[in-house]
C-alpha cells in the first residue's frame, strides 16, 4: 500500500492540512496536463497569452496617458491577467510553480518543462509583438507615453536595483499563481490577478514579457532611442532574474512546505 493510501486511511488532517492537500493534488493534476501538451498546443496557448497581455498593456498605457498615475495604470493592466485567467492561455512566467512542482513530483520530465518554457516564451513574444504593432498603428496618441514607459526598462543596465526588481517581478507573478491555485473561488482568483497586476505594473517591477511588449511598442513608433540589441541585453538579465525570483522566493519554499506530500507523490510515481 502506498503512503498516499495510508494517509487516506489514517486520521483526518486538520482543515488547513486538508486544504493544502487538495491544493497540492490540484497543482499536480494541472501541471501534468500542461506539461504533456503537444508543440501545437503550447504555441497556440502561448500566442494567445501574449496577445492578452498586450491588451493589458493597452489599458495600462491609456490610463497612464490620461492620468499620469502609475498605480491606476497598474490596476488597469489587470485586464491582461484577467484575460489570461478566464481565457486559460499561458504566460511564460506563470510556469515557475505548477510545472516545476509537477516535475519535482516525477509526474513529468525536465525536457517537458523546458519545452513548455521555451515554446511559451517564444509564442508570448510573437503574439505580443503583433498586437503591439496594431496598438501603435491604431493609437498614435499613445506613442510618446509608450516610448517614455519603455525607456525605463530598455535603457536600464544591470545593477543591484534592476536585478532586485527582476527578482521581485518573478516572485510576484509566481505568488499570484500560488494564490489562484489556493482557492476554488472565482472572485478569489480575480482578486489575485488584480493584486498581481497592481504590484507588477503599478510599481514598475521588471517583467520579461510585459516590459518587452512596451519596448516593442516603442520600436513601432519610430521614435525609440534604443533598438533590439538594447532590448536583448535587458531581456537577458531580466528573464534570469524572473526565473530565480519565482523559483527561489516562492516555489522552493512551497516545495519545502509540501515535502511530505512531494515524497509520497514521488514514491507513487516510482511504483507505477
Amino acid at each position: 500500500m502506498s503512503k498516499t493510501s495510508q494517509r487516506q486511511l489514517g486520521e483526518s488532517d486538520s482543515p488547513i492540512e486538508d486544504e493544502l492537500e487538495e491544493t497540492f493534488r490540484r497543482t499536480i493534476s494541472e501541471g501534468t496536463q500542461r506539461l504533456h501538451r503537444s508543440w501545437h498546443e503550447i504555441l497556440v496557448t502561448g500566442f494567445f497569452g501574449g496577445t492578452e497581455v498586450a491588451m493589458g498593456v493597452l489599458a495600462y498605457l491609456s490610463v497612464l496617458h490620461a492620468t499620469g498615475n502609475q498605480l491606476l495604470a497598474g490596476l488597469a493592466f489587470s485586464i491582461g491577467f484577467l484575460a489570461l485567467l478566464l481565457g486559460r492561455s499561458e504566460l511564460f512566467t506563470e510556469g515557475f510553480l505548477v510545472p516545476v512542482t509537477t516535475v519535482a513530483a516525477k509526474r513529468a520530465s525536465l525536457g517537458q518543462l523546458f519545452k513548455l518554457w521555451g515554446g511559451t516564451l517564444a509564442a508570448n513574444l510573437v503574439g505580443g509583438w503583433l498586437i503591439m504593432w496594431l496598438i501603435m498603428a491604431g493609437f498614435p496618441k499613445l506613442h510618446a507615453q509608450t516610448v517614455e514607459s519603455a525607456a525605463h526598462f530598455a535603457t536600464a543596465p544591470p545593477s543591484v536595483e534592476t536585478i532586485s526588481l527582476g527578482l521581485l517581478g518573478g516572485m510576484v507573478i509566481t505568488l499570484m499563481t500560488r494564490m489562484q491555485h489556493g482557492t476554488d473561488s472565482v472572485p478569489g482568483k480575480i482578486a489575485a490577478a488584480v493584486a498581481g497586476a497592481f504590484l507588477l505594473a503599478g510599481l514598475q517591477m521588471f517583467h520579461s514579457i510585459l516590459d518587452s511588449l512596451l519596448i516593442f511598442g516603442a520600436f513601432f513608433t519610430g521614435d525609440a532611442p534604443f533598438g533590439y540589441l538594447d532590448w536583448l541585453g535587458w531581456f537577458g538579465y531580466t528573464v534570469v532574474a524572473n526565473i530565480a525570483g519565482g523559483l527561489i522566493l516562492v516555489t522552493l519554499l512551497r516545495l519545502l512546505r509540501s515535502k511530505d506530500r512531494l515524497e509520497e507523490e514521488r514514491a507513487d510515481a516510482d511504483a507505477e
